[in-house]
């Protein structure tokens, strides 16, 4: 696996988007908004996603997470603000051009395609990233990588939810990705499924060396996966910090809760 998604191996135009210090190769935002018809679904966020890392992205209901995956990925595009991969600025760029960069996205719904066998849906991926020759190889050991390698040949429609849930996965891994952003990958999982993907997701970047943005929320999933977590409300970042910061910041706390974390403490 290592060896299969080996940076050095990655697509011409990922490597040279990543070429440079470490600075230069981190997916940015500055000041990013999205407004809708006067509603700030974000509104000034800024956001760092390093190579190597697991970000994680919460937040109550509404507070504009998935609003801004679809920014940072050119699925909406920003009222203001700016979207920076290195040195080159991406603010608004197609989705179909920042996966050729190497950003990659799954969805809290699938997108598999249904009539296709696993082992199919994931060489399209893998052909998506300019590797034609090599996309069955691949792809097998990528199926392997997400334990899907014995269902190679069962079609994506046939797949319990928690298979349709690493198939998903499986895809974004055969991109070759230098960042992948997983909006809910563990929603409708029981816990042994979501033990599986978090290990899987976990190693990814000590594997590839990519950075990893998730949205999930399942706190178990989020506090055993993520190095940083930023912690997001009414479209704005009220915390940015450690696994264990994060768990004991009362404006955290106020915001899930619904009530004055400062004043029941001191209650």
């Amino acid at each position: 696996m290592a060896a299969l998604l080996a940076v050095e191996e990655a697509a011409s135009e990922h490597a040279s988007a990543g070429r440079g210090d470490p600075a230069s190769r981190v997916y940015r935002a500055r000041g990013l908004c999205v407004h809708f018809s006067g509603v700030r679904a974000v509104d000034g966020v800024d956001l760092s996603l390093h190579p190597g890392e697991i970000l994680g992205v919460i937040g109550p209901n509404g507070a504009g997470k998935t609003t801004l995956v679809n920014a940072l990925t050119g699925y909406e595009q920003p009222t203001a603000g700016a979207v920076w991969l290195g040195d080159r600025d991406v603010t608004g760029a197609a989705p179909h051009k920042l996966a050729r960069l190497g950003v990659t996205r799954t969805f809290q719904s699938g997108r598999l395609f249904g009539h296709l066998t696993v082992l199919e849906n994931v060489s399209a991926a893998a052909l998506a990233a300019r590797r034609p020759r090599r996309q069955t190889a691949d792809a097998h050991q990528v199926l392997e990588s997400v334990k899907l390698d014995e269902l190679a040949d069962r079609r994506a429609e046939t797949l319990s939810h928690g298979e349709a849930r690493r198939l998903e996965l499986a895809r974004a891994i055969a991109t070759r990705a230098r960042f992948l952003l997983l909006d809910e990958p563990a929603a409708g999982l029981n816990e042994i499924e979501s033990d599986v993907l978090v290990r899987t997701i976990a190693a990814l970047p000590g594997e590839t060396g990519c950075g990893i943005l998730v949205i999930e929320h399942d706190m178990r999933v989020i506090m055993r996966l993520c190095t940083r977590i930023q912690v997001l409300n009414f479209g704005t970042t009220i915390a940015v910090g450690t696994p264990r910061e994060i768990r004991t910041d009362p404006r955290v706390r106020e915001a899930y809760l619904g009530t004055d974390a400062s004043a029941d403490a001191a209650s």
